[in-house]
């Protein structure tokens, strides 16, 4: 069962679970194994593609949101879910950026997508002389195109926006949102009429694959103090806004279920993962059709990689091969059903394992029920 967003994080505001949300740049097989452990365990979860991941032209998934969205709608069954446009990132702001946001808005809408993700952090105003006026462009431009969600999906759309960007470092580090910073923001976008359900934050966390000496690493950077602070400010202020977690692959399970603080954080996106496990049993399954890809990524971004300070074929491969999954859409997808059924088992049993971190067992249950009060 597809719902609205909003219903979604509104029935699970105030309880001590995390929704999982799936970037699956490859659905054939992945999906499915993901909706297999949402069902086996009662759990809600979203399936969700970044803009760059899934626009207009298939983004370097080779997917357009029709086609996401068909995947998706084809595996679910009786699963309770949600279809997000994650990162609709905006880096200028200008009419002609946002013009480009609203028509890719306009076909995840026709395409069925249900919750949607602002993405203008990147809009900031270092001359400004108050946080107000710091954040003022990505007031602005999410302001905007929220209202056009709003107009075209209705205001029970999901709506998540984004202040800090994420793994940005400075000299001394990682750069984290603040406390005061998340207030402001979100103020300024309710006094606009604009009431985000989540709040995508910098908390030392990073997008992929972590790597030290060209080496995969665990990602054990995000600031969980900062994190609580955040959230403890927006509560405090009376806001209904929570924390959506980026950034979550590498992160140990038990550090999730353990440390992570569960109903602070209501939206954890794993998406990288999902393709490191597409990779493994494609080395398994189908080694010349890995060599393909291999190759072609080493050969097209080796160089750019090195020059970045990468330190070793894995870790190039690591962080370029998702620009492989449209080069290789064709071949990819003509993968036989032994190859389809080994990944469908291995992401089912990998989201069961994320399913019990986030504590998320019996969350469909709750958005049902929710959605029952608003008959």
């Amino acid at each position: 069962m597809k719902v609205k967003g909003k219903h979604l994080f509104d029935a699970l505001r105030d309880e001590k679970c995390i929704t999982m949300a799936c970037n699956t740049r490859f659905a054939k097989g992945v999906v499915a194994g993901i909706f297999d452990a949402a069902r086996q365990t009662d759990s809600a979860v979203i399936m969700e593609l970044a803009k760059s991941e899934c626009g207009l032209d298939g983004g370097y998934t080779g997917l357009t949101p029709t086609a996401y969205s068909n995947w998706c709608n084809e595996e679910a069954g009786d699963a309770v879910w949600a279809l997000h446009a994650d990162h609709l990132t905006v880096k200028k702001g200008t009419a002609g950026e946002l013009q480009e946001i609203k028509q890719l808005v306009d076909a995840q809408i026709a395409a069925g997508y249900t919750s949607f993700a602002i993405d203008a952090s990147f809009l900031f105003n270092h001359a400004g002389g108050n946080l107000r006026e710091e954040l003022s462009e990505n007031i602005r431009v999410s302001t905007e195109i929220a209202k056009h969600i709003y107009a075209k999906a209705g205001i029970d759309a999901g709506l998540e926006v984004e202040v800090g960007e994420i793994g940005r470092k400075s000299e001394a580090g990682f750069v984290v949102t603040s406390p005061e910073e998340a207030v402001t923001f979100v103020k300024a976008l309710n006094e606009n009429n604009v009431n985000p359900q989540v709040l995508a934050i910098a908390n030392g966390s990073t997008h992929g694959n972590i790597y030290e000496g060209g080496k995969l690493v665990e990602q054990v950077s995000i600031d969980i103090p900062q994190t609580k602070a955040v959230a403890k400010a927006l509560r405090e202020e009376g806001l209904e806004t929570r924390i959506a977690q980026h950034g979550i692959t590498g992160t140990p399970l038990h550090l999730i279920k353990e440390k992570f603080p569960h109903g602070d954080i209501t939206k954890g996106n794993v998406g990288t993962y999902w393709q490191n496990l597409t990779w493994q049993v494609l080395d398994e399954r189908q080694p010349e059709l890995m060599q393909l890809v291999r190759g072609w990524v080493l050969e097209k971004f080796g160089e750019e990689g090195r020059a970045k300070g990468m330190k070793s074929d894995e870790e190039i491969f690591g962080k370029y091969s998702k620009k492989a999954h449209k080069q290789f859409y064709n071949e990819l997808y003509a993968i036989d059903e032994a190859t389809t059924r080994e990944l469908r088992g291995l992401c089912r049993e990998h989201a069961l394992k994320f399913f019990d971190a986030f504590k998320s067992a019996g969350s469909a249950e709750k958005v049902k029920q929710h959605l029952n009060t608003l008959k």
